[in-house]
């Protein structure tokens, strides 16, 4: 059972910023796995069976969910060896899902973020978008009063400096501008993060945008 993260954990990231590199990490491997790797692998077995409800194609092995500590820095001008956040993403197993809608928890040093939301955002994807909007289809302005109606998460990504749409009203907007579209819920480190009723929070958010990753998905004609 999922017990909750530690203050050792943030205490371990935080440190991790400040000696990033393999000697202090290798001393630090023991803790690393206690603190960091085996409450997420607690956390993805506790959220597996409920993730598996909302999609049955989603993935729920920790193998496969939890991100690894290790950067790939051969293409990065930072040579840092280590990342100093964590995160477990859930997405379908297809070849191309950096362009499919993914549910994901993330620990930084500072905060934690959870949510739902594309790693990559096709442009096909945005044009049928656009188009629903245009044509004021039924099935996006349901989505959007659902979005509208929800207080947990906000629709954030990178957006066009020049407006598209004139026309279009300023709720339209935040999703018509979009270059990036993931709907994220931001919190301060908090005592919910050191408890299982982090499970709960998580539970609740996920399930409530459900729909909208259903929405999402069949635009992708998934």
């Amino acid at each position: 059972m999922f017990k909750g993260f530690s203050e050792d954990t943030i205490k371990y990231l935080k440190e991790l910023n400040e000696n990033n590199n393999k000697q202090w990490f290798e001393a630090n491997r023991d803790r690393y796995k206690k603190v960091l790797y085996e409450p997420f692998e607690e956390l993805v077995l506790n959220l597996g069976p409920f993730m598996l409800s909302i999609d049955p194609l989603l993935d729920v092995n920790p193998k496969k969910t939890i991100s690894r500590i290790n950067r790939d820095v051969r293409f990065s001008k930072d040579k840092s060896p280590y990342r100093t956040n964590m995160w477990i993403a859930f997405k379908r197993t297809y070849q191309d899902w950096k362009a499919e809608p993914t549910y994901f928890f993330e620990i930084c040093p500072d905060n934690y973020r959870y949510g739902m939301g594309f790693y990559n955002l096709p442009k096909e994807f945005m044009s049928k978008l656009r188009s629903m909007i245009d044509e004021g289809e039924k099935k996006f302005t349901k989505i959007h009063s659902l979005y509208m109606k929800q207080k947990i998460f906000k629709l954030e990504g990178e957006k066009y400096k020049r407006i598209i749409n004139p026309d279009l009203s300023e709720e339209f907007n935040e999703w018509y501008q979009r270059k990036e579209l993931y709907f994220a819920c931001s919190r301060k480190i908090d005592e919910r993060l050191f408890t299982p009723l982090l499970v709960d929070d998580l539970i609740e958010g996920f399930e409530k945008i459900a729909p909208i990753y259903n929405f999402l998905l069949g635009l992708r004609g998934r």
